[in-house]
């Protein structure tokens, strides 16, 4: 890989606009023509239950479930963490209490208040009752998912949290199912795809259905989230993933270099942009990328995500990276420019922001803090990372004394009659023709008086 394979961009020419349309839009370009095939899964488990979900295993995944054998047993998580070598335990611990410490400044409490016509008004907060946790497989390995989104849920307050995890021929790496066990899982399910999704979604003999299904999955695992969402909440309809590195003069051309391939070696779809004012910089960037890909051992999927969604591009200024970036709104934003705390004020759409020369994005993957669920392909112009905030639902309690009936009731018959809507109006009205109560009692009292 060189220049002359198109990486090395100019924000002014031509190609630019034509290479960022194609990064910008590699998500739809990798679901075209899947929905049908998610559909007709997403249908198959719903009749078929646990008997569809065996097939589709065996179909998909090549490994053979038996009835009873589709949840692993709590055992296998614990035995899989006392596996482990005891130092990458303790930095699955790590991670999980920085994780949680994170998440614990996000919680909501429930609130009240009465305002000046008497109502009391207020919103109640209530954790999911059960949640579905869905972990990639592949040819990677990620206990790093598990923690990332089993722990925000657990801080939330929800009752159950089950795991849901494409089975591998050879049995699961010990490092996911440890993950599991420290994250605290209720179960965890030998299930992945989209009939992971269907069965979180409506349920099988052995899955029980949930009220959210959560978690970064590949295209048919997203595609089958959009299709169940309404009968369970989603967080996210994740894509593939990216990194977009802002970087001047200051920036070194080989750790600019080392980001960019940390995503790369996601997938194949995964994008990975420099945005730099700074030609030299840009050019000592591309013969870094084309030197560092030798040294990876999955250098043939980085490899092929740089020659088809990779750029280095040389901005007018510093000012206008920023601009491209808003536009741009990525997943992973770096800010590797000599002062990063006067630009990070200036970025609006990002999932996450890492700022200066430091911080990596891999940093945030792995333990950080805060969640490593972002928002992909342009949804950070809208969404938010994955948080506690995801795992709650907020309900409006509103209580009226007959006082503060009679002073905004009027107002409500108005503007139901406005709207035509009669038996709103009369649901009003007739509470305010009735007598308070009391009030004969008391006419009574008075009748009596007065005749004496």
């Amino acid at each position: 890989m060189g220049r002359q394979s198109g990486i090395l961009l100019r924000s002014w020419d031509t190609g630019f606009r034509r290479r960022f349309d194609r990064i910008c839009r590699r998500g739809e370009i990798a679901s075209r023509g899947v929905e049908p095939r998610v559909a007709r899964i997403i249908a198959s488990v719903r009749r078929g239950g646990d008997t569809a979900v065996i097939a589709l295993t065996r179909r998909y995944d090549g490994v053979v479930l038996r009835r009873g054998r589709i949840e692993l047993p709590r055992s296998a998580m614990i035995a899989a963490a006392r596996s482990l070598p005891r130092r990458a335990l303790g930095d699955l611990r790590l991670a999980a209490r920085r994780i949680a410490a994170f998440h614990r400044r996000q919680r909501e409490r429930s609130w009240r208040y009465r305002d000046g016509a008497g109502l009391v008004l207020g919103q109640k907060i209530e954790p999911l009752g059960r949640v579905g946790v869905y972990v990639p497989g592949g040819r990677a390995v990620y206990p790093s998912s598990v923690l990332m989104n089993v722990i925000p849920a657990r801080v939330a307050g929800v009752e159950e949290i089950v795991v849901v995890s494409p089975p591998r021929p050879g049995g699961y790496d010990p490092a996911v199912l440890a993950a599991a066990h420290v994250a605290g899982v209720d179960a965890f399910y030998q299930v992945g795809g989209a009939q992971a999704v269907a069965a979180l979604a409506y349920g099988t003999e052995t899955i029980p259905a949930v009220d959210k299904v959560v978690g970064p999955g590949n295209v048919y695992v997203a595609t089958a989230k959009r299709l169940v969402f309404g009968r369970v909440g989603i967080d996210l309809l994740a894509g593939p993933s990216e990194v977009l590195v802002v970087a001047d003069a200051s920036a070194r051309a080989e750790l600019v270099a080392a980001d960019m391939l940390a995503q790369a070696e996601h997938d194949e779809l995964a994008a990975a942009v420099c945005l730099t004012p700074d030609e030299r910089l840009a050019a000592r960037v591309v013969d870094e990328l084309a030197r560092q890909l030798g040294e990876l051992p999955r250098q043939r999927t980085a490899r092929r995500a740089l020659a088809n969604f990779g750029a280095v591009v040389v901005t007018r200024s510093l000012a206008e990276a920023v601009d491209i970036a808003n536009a741009i709104a990525p997943e992973h934003l770096e800010l590797a420019v000599r002062a990063p705390g006067r630009w990070v004020r200036r970025i609006r759409h990002a999932g996450a922001v890492f700022v200066g020369h430091e911080t990596p994005e891999a940093l945030g993957d792995y333990l950080a803090g805060p969640s490593h669920v972002l928002p992909t392909s342009g949804s950070a112009r809208f969404a938010s990372p994955l948080g506690v905030y995801d795992f709650v639902k907020r309900t409006s309690v509103i209580a009226a004394s007959r006082a503060a009936l009679r002073r905004l009731g009027p107002a409500v018959e108005r503007l139901a009659a406005l709207e035509g809507l009669d038996a709103h109006r009369l649901a009003v009205g007739r509470r305010l023709a009735r007598p308070a109560p009391g009030r004969s009692a008391r006419a009574r009292r008075a009748r009596k008086a007065r005749r004496r």
